[in-house]
């Protein structure tokens, strides 16, 4: 593939004495723009493109930290779409754990984007291929979620109904959508050998472990990121009949671990070099999709870790904050109550984030 650089017209100097960088505002010199400012309050980080309409209704999917998201845009009256909403009755606790008010579908984290092409591919065939189904204690579960139902489904027919069931909601939550946000997450993966298609987790972390040897470990390209992304919105204008907006952002959070035999650390910035070069790409080459930089506003040299927990991956409260106030300083709160289906519960912690990745962590000995 070719990629040709992006050209931008600048201002050309008046004078001899000047040049193409002289009259740049203060948020073009790293200084002014970041070495002598509040990282609690990072001026001018971001320009919005357009403006988020108070009746837009907004669908939101990706890595664990796009749960954030989610709950700040709700919570400042913005109309979140959850098409699964959490049966009457069930107890706070018990809807995140069973991966309700989550995202605006009970797709559980979508990490990577071939993960999210793969779905949407799903979600609009006319013969949606055969359920990955792990086994794990006589119980079942959805290999493409498996964190929904902690206990697996007690039946082979009763994941294969709940999985109908869910597709077809995603059919009319991505018809009806007027905002995408999409937090990209990682560029590691396990695929099915068989298919093609990847899993969020692998084989044998939550259950599976009889056909570990199906999979094969992959880490994608800035090829492979883009192109899927691109795939993916192009099966949804095939199925839409109304323009979508969409904004990436890039997960700040550190991988837990790695497989590709690296140390996590350049693993790590591998994967986040990838996904945001590819959030770049798509938000200088399309006027549709706008990047928000809340993968910059939590790792800010400025902020000198200040936005980490002592674990150095999960962000604080405090970083959140960071990230969710710039946003609506470009995004005003909207003057209107949350939509009534999309009642997200309030973590008690950083830590109650559902992320099936961090489960790997207990296999670091």
């Amino acid at each position: 593939m070719n990629f040709p650089a992006i050209v931008h017209d600048l201002d050309i100097p008046d004078a001899m004495s000047e040049n193409f960088y002289s009259g740049l505002e203060a948020r073009s010199f790293w200084k002014l723009g970041v070495a002598e400012t509040n990282p609690l309050v990072p001026a001018d980080i971001y320009r919005k493109k357009w403006t988020i309409a108070p009746e837009w209704e907004i669908g939101t999917a990706g890595s664990c930290f796009a749960q954030h998201i989610a709950r700040h845009m709700t919570k400042n009256g913005y109309d979140v779409v959850d098409v699964e909403p959490a049966p009457k009755g069930l107890a706070p606790d018990l809807r995140q754990s069973y991966g309700f008010s989550l995202y605006s579908g009970r797709y559980g984290n979508i990490y990577t984007t071939r993960q999210l092409l793969q779905l949407i591919e799903e979600v609009f065939s006319h013969a949606p291929p055969e359920p990955l189904i792990w086994q794990k204690d006589g119980r079942f579960y959805d290999a493409l979620r498996p964190n929904i139902e902690p206990g697996g489904f007690a039946s082979v027919d009763e994941l294969v109904a709940a999985r109908a069931y869910h597709l077809a909601r995603l059919r009319l939550l991505f018809r009806r959508i007027d905002l995408f946000v999409f937090t990209l997450g990682l560029t590691e993966a396990w695929m099915h050998r068989a298919s093609g298609r990847v899993t969020p987790l692998a084989p044998g972390v939550i259950a599976g472990q009889d056909v570990a040897e199906d999979y094969a470990f992959v880490n994608f390209g800035f090829p492979e990121v883009l192109g899927d992304f691109q795939a993916a919105m192009a099966v949804l204008a095939q199925n839409r009949d109304k323009s979508l907006r969409t904004i990436v952002t890039v997960s700040p959070v550190p991988l837990t671990a790695t497989a590709t035999g690296q140390h996590v650390l350049p693993a790590t910035n591998y994967s986040k070099a990838v996904l945001r070069a590819v959030a770049g790409h798509l938000s200088e080459t399309q006027d549709s999709i706008d990047y928000f930089p809340s993968y910059e506003i939590v790792t800010n040299p400025a902020a000198r870790g200040l936005f980490f927990a002592p674990n150095l991956r999960s962000v604080t409260e405090q970083g959140v904050a960071t990230v969710m106030q710039t946003f609506f300083a470009a995004h005003p709160a909207v003057p209107m109550q949350p939509t009534a289906d999309f009642a997200l519960p309030q973590p008690s912690s950083i830590e109650d984030l559902q992320c099936e990745e961090a489960l790997l962590e207990a296999f670091g000995k």
